[in-house]
């Protein structure tokens, strides 16, 4: 009898990870989104990589030290002795978004030093949560002076002046003034691993929309929906995906999925066209 083994895809692996929110394993699966993009990469060497690199700060904490002195300790190695910083150069770039290569380059954008930041903190026993910040991904971390704000890209805490000064570009843009303010806390509150995954997803979607790289963009949104298989918004743009790159077949499907279950929603006549144009090709 021979036995046949089937290699999971990339976006089978993904799917696993992302499954439960019980044990939903926001560092691995991060490091996962670059598979599409570099196909032999192992990301259980990246966890190894991360590992070997929280050993490294463990022996330089005192194991009595407390967790605000264990932050500054942390803070100081993260970013001036590894020399971990935003890539201000191609803030744009994909590798950006990518595990392995901000490991290797380390450089990369607020979210994803976020992350990589958050998974050896908490090895580090810190209590530290993602915040979706407009405009800029905050971590914030619990201590028992209370609870601190800080930016990913430099490790700077920010005071509450600060962070509503950065909130009001924002605000100013949404219209959420006078009466429709709203208090800066709920900008503040913890974000999901699941909801952190969508975030990096959506920054790729946008740098691949913008270049009209169908190919890339696709494999993101085959992600997305895994994802969140019930926002139904990705379902449309994967099918426009689909449709870009001649796939005629399974624009429809993801098209006519999102006509049916999208409600009140303006772009339906678009769509709905664009259908009709699909089943005429």
């Amino acid at each position: 009898m021979t036995l046949s083994f089937v290699v999971p895809t990339p976006l089978d692996y993904f799917a696993a990870l992302v499954q439960s929110d019980g044990d939903f394993a926001l560092f691995e699966a991060a490091a996962s989104l670059a598979q599409d993009e570099y196909p032999e990469l192992d990301v259980q060497s990246v966890l190894g990589e991360v590992d070997q690199l929280l050993a490294r700060i463990r022996r330089r904490i005192p194991s009595d030290a407390m967790p605000l002195q264990k932050l500054r300790i942390f803070n100081r190695i993260f970013y001036e002795d590894l020399s971990f910083a935003g890539n201000v150069n191609d803030f744009y770039d994909p590798g950006n978004s990518f595990m392995n290569v901000l490991l290797r380059t380390r450089r990369g954008i607020p979210i994803s030093l976020a992350v990589l930041w958050m998974e050896l903190a908490q090895g580090l026993g810190l209590s530290v949560r993602g915040v979706s910040f407009p405009g800029h991904f905050m971590v914030k971390v619990n201590l028992s002076v209370g609870q601190v704000v800080i930016d990913p890209v430099d490790g700077r805490s920010l005071s509450r002046d600060e962070l509503a000064e950065r909130l009001e570009p924002y605000r100013q843009r949404k219209g959420l003034v006078d009466e429709l303010e709203v208090p800066l806390g709920l900008y503040l509150q913890s974000a999901s691993p699941r909801d952190i995954i969508a975030r990096m997803l959506h920054n790729l979607k946008e740098v691949h929309r913008t270049q009209r790289d169908w190919v890339r963009l696709l494999a993101v949104q085959e992600r997305l929906v895994v994802l969140m298989p019930e926002a139904w918004l990705e379902y449309r743009d994967r099918g426009l995906a689909h449709a870009e790159l001649g796939h005629t077949e399974q624009a429809l499907a993801d098209l006519e999925c999102y006509l049916v279950h999208a409600d009140e929603r303006l772009d339906l006549d678009a769509i709905a066209n664009r259908v009709d144009a699909l089943r005429r090709f």
